[in-house]
């Protein structure tokens, strides 16, 4: 299977390839990481999560500033109408970076302004757009019956109604924790917000920290077992 690499330099000491992993991760799945000392290779299955990683470029983990380069040109991949699957690389780059600040990591402006502009170049992946809009309908409509939405049910329902139809999205690569963000998100009274923020590819860096404290907020009420807190030192 071929795989495409990002070399990383200037990495702390104590960094471990747990947190290489954990960090890089969320550009797409990661085939291997070839990690010794300050400098690893990253190997991505997919190109797009190469590129991904590239925009990380100057950002810092563990106290170390990262260079994050590539002698190779990363291009967005063509998508394949007959594949339904989604992955990270399908989301919107803004969607990531927001996925980046509300785990704890501090991602500069510079960064998020990259993200958007990424998004505005490529456009919003047709799959997910596609997979997006019919959250509020599709799901509805499994769980509740027919012309039934989200949007137009009360928040104990949609409780029933993801249950319900969470696994059918499962099977398509959405995973169980985006999936459950995404329809409460969109059955909240933010909703509009969410719509638009990962529909549309005109935003600001404002936007990109109003959607990470939303997912960080959606995750902390939901989750049972809070994650460990974040320290100062898990920085990008």
């Amino acid at each position: 299977m071929s795989t495409y690499n990002v070399t990383v330099s200037g990495i702390s000491p104590t960094t471990t390839e747990t947190h290489l992993h954990d960090f890089f991760s969320f550009c797409g799945k990661i085939a291997s990481i070839d990690h010794k000392g300050t400098e690893a290779a990253v190997n991505f299955e997919k190109p797009s999560a190469a590129k991904t990683a590239l925009m990380l470029n100057g950002g810092s983990l563990d106290g170390a500033t990262l260079t994050v380069t590539s002698d190779t040109v990363h291009p967005d991949e063509h998508e394949d109408s007959k594949d339904e699957h989604i992955d990270q690389t399908d989301k919107p780059r803004a969607g990531i970076a927001a996925e980046y600040l509300a785990r704890g990591y501090t991602l500069s402006d510079s960064i998020l302004q990259q993200a958007i502009e990424m998004d505005k170049q490529r456009g919003i992946s047709k799959k997910f757009l596609s997979y997006f809009n019919s959250l509020d309908t599709g799901i509805g409509s499994r769980a509740l019956g027919p012309d039934k939405t989200i949007s137009g049910k009360l928040q104990e329902t949609l409780a029933a109604a993801t249950q319900q139809a969470k696994t059918v999205d499962e099977q398509k690569g959405v995973s169980k924790t985006a999936h459950e963000y995404y329809t409460k998100a969109l059955g909240s009274p933010f909703g509009k917000k969410v719509f638009e923020f990962y529909t549309s590819t005109s935003k600001q860096v404002l936007d990109i920290h109003e959607e990470a404290k939303r997912i960080h907020s959606t995750h902390k009420a939901t989750t049972t077992h809070p994650e460990t807190p974040v320290t100062a030192e898990k920085t990008a």
